[in-house]
């Protein structure tokens, strides 16, 4: 297993590397008759793509436009493999030349090299966050058939270089290039990228994910939990070093009746667990926060070494962000979406055969048939 591929029902594969001809997606297992048109896909990439603007965004400009290459007839799903590329257009390969024999740190070129014995030294090759540009466009697809639930998923910055905010007010999500719920953090949250970038260094942060109207009884008990493949999949995401449901760390300081939320014939009382019990959605709202590590690719001479084991210093130019936030946003919404369209598929398969309540049944009933 090459590692390519995500999902068991609803499956995506990414292909294509940062300076390569293009990056593209296959989608398989999405189920026939659903609306799906190049715009339904674009909006999502033009959140993501380079050059997009933002106190923290490179200068490289990607149109990203996306094609659908198979899989859609008179603007619907056929239920057969949608393909779809992306073309790179401002790839500036050249910029690479002098980095062929160095090792950069905090990068993959060494791990990559140690597995296959050579690597694309052009910009990180597979390894590049220009990957993410395909599960975007895929998770799109995802997102049309969450859409026929009422499902929602939604990301925020949190925290950028030690600023953090507690507020959620996500109707200021859109109000601030950073996407965070806080326009008074987001300012601040500028300023540090402004200050950060005079030193020529980078920043990580951290940024939660909200998914809305996801029913009761998604997720499976054991090895597949809900949360294990959320995490998964945010991990996945080559910036994302840890990951929390609910709670998360803060429960380990807490007592059980602190941690546990109370049930009333109205509901849950408390969403520490994050929508999440034994592995299976609970019908309240779930919550996930991927922290974000600073962007490697830093103009500070750092130490390293090159293929015959010298050490060397090296200064890393070239266009760069100075934090993988906003960017990343509709990166971990992509991963939520393609894990959630995973286990709706999976519990329609399941409901005829326990002619259950909850997730499957209003599910059943939601898809094109």
């Amino acid at each position: 297993m090459a590692g390519n591929t995500f999902g068991k029902v609803f499956q995506i594969t990414t292909w294509g590397e940062s300076h390569g001809t293009a990056v593209g997606a296959v989608v398989d297992g999405c189920p026939p008759g659903i609306p799906l048109s190049p715009e339904d896909i674009q909006t999502d990439l033009d959140r993501r793509r380079p050059g997009g603007g933002g106190p923290a965004a490179s200068p490289r400009r990607e149109p990203d436009r996306v094609e659908i290459l198979a899989g859609t007839f008179e603007g619907r799903t056929t239920g057969t493999p949608i393909s779809l590329a992306i073309f790179n257009q401002d790839a500036h390969s050249k910029s690479y030349d002098h980095l062929k024999d160095i090792y950069r740190p905090g990068h993959g070129d060494i791990t990559y090299e140690k597995k296959y014995g050579r690597r694309d030294h052009r910009g990180g090759g597979r390894a590049s966050a220009r990957e993410t540009a395909a599960r975007v466009a895929g998770a799109a697809v995802a997102g049309k058939i969450l859409g026929l639930e009422g499902i929602t998923v939604r990301a925020y910055t949190v925290m950028l270089g030690g600023v953090a905010t507690d507020r959620r007010n996500l109707a200021e999500i859109d109000q601030n290039e950073l996407c965070c719920p806080d326009n008074e953090t987001a300012a601040a949250m500028v300023a540090r990228i402004d200050e950060v970038r005079r030193r020529g260094d980078t920043l990580g942060g951290i940024v939660e994910i909200r998914v809305g109207g996801c029913p009761a009884g998604l997720g499976e008990p054991v090895f597949d939990k809900l949360d294990g493949e959320l995490a998964r999949a945010m991990m996945s995401i080559g910036a994302v070093k840890g990951v929390e449901i609910g709670a998360g760390f803060a429960a380990a300081r807490l007592t059980g009746s602190e941690n546990n939320d109370p049930i009333t014939p109205e509901g849950f009382t408390g969403n520490n667990a994050g929508g999440i019990l034994a592995g299976i959605s609970n019908g309240d709202e779930i919550i996930i926060r991927a922290a974000v590590k600073p962007i490697p690719s830093i103009a500070r001479e750092q130490q390293t070494i090159n293929r015959d084991g010298e050490a060397v210093g090296i200064k890393i130019g070239g266009r760069h962000d100075i934090s993988a936030i906003p960017r990343i946003i509709p990166v971990c919404e992509a991963m939520a979406k393609l894990v959630l369209a995973d286990h709706l598929l999976r519990q329609r398969t399941l409901v005829p055969r326990t002619g259950g309540a909850g997730a499957g049944s209003d599910f059943a009933a939601g898809l094109p048939s």
